[in-house]
């Protein structure tokens, strides 16, 4: 499975935006991994094909901010979906 071109940092909005709907997918995979107690350098590795090592900082940032936002619309962004499919 291929991640769509990412940026370091999710967009910090609180609705959901296009950038959120081409990683519904990225999203997912983040919040099953979290789950499983997955190490998150394998993660970055798999998910966003960064390498922890050579860019550790970088590859922290992508993935904890990547999941914060999918832990979001699992709290709140799913609402503008629901919204969005009865209109």
């Amino acid at each position: 499975m291929t991640t769509p071109p990412f940026d370091d940092c999710p967009p910090g909005s609180d609705v959901v935006t296009p950038y959120d709907e081409r990683h519904f997918a990225t999203y997912l995979r983040l919040l099953d991994a979290a789950a499983e107690a997955a190490d998150w350098r394998e993660v970055v590795r798999i998910v966003f094909e960064l390498d922890p090592e050579i860019e550790p900082h970088r590859a922290r940032l992508v993935y904890d901010t990547h999941l914060s936002r999918a832990q979001w619309m699992t709290e709140k962004g799913f609402r503008d979906l629901l919204r969005a499919s009865r209109n």
